[in-house]
């Protein structure tokens, strides 16, 4: 069954929050390459996530 929007946009949500941790967690242990490369990875998530979010509201809105 496909996912809904809404669906997927909790997915990168959460996949954004976990990468953002552990980019935390490696910039604490001095291993700052690796934060830096979770933090992008983060961003990108979140923006998949806005899109997806738009794109829920979107199909929302036109059901009503």
């Amino acid at each position: 069954m496909p996912q809904s929007p809404h669906d997927r946009a909790a997915e990168y949500h959460n996949k954004a929050a976990h990468a953002h941790q552990s980019a935390a967690t490696a910039h604490g242990k001095g291993d700052h390459l690796t934060a830096h490369e979770l933090s992008r990875q983060a961003h990108e998530y979140s923006i998949k996530a806005f899109e997806h979010s738009k794109e829920a509201a979107a199909q929302s809105n036109s059901e009503k």
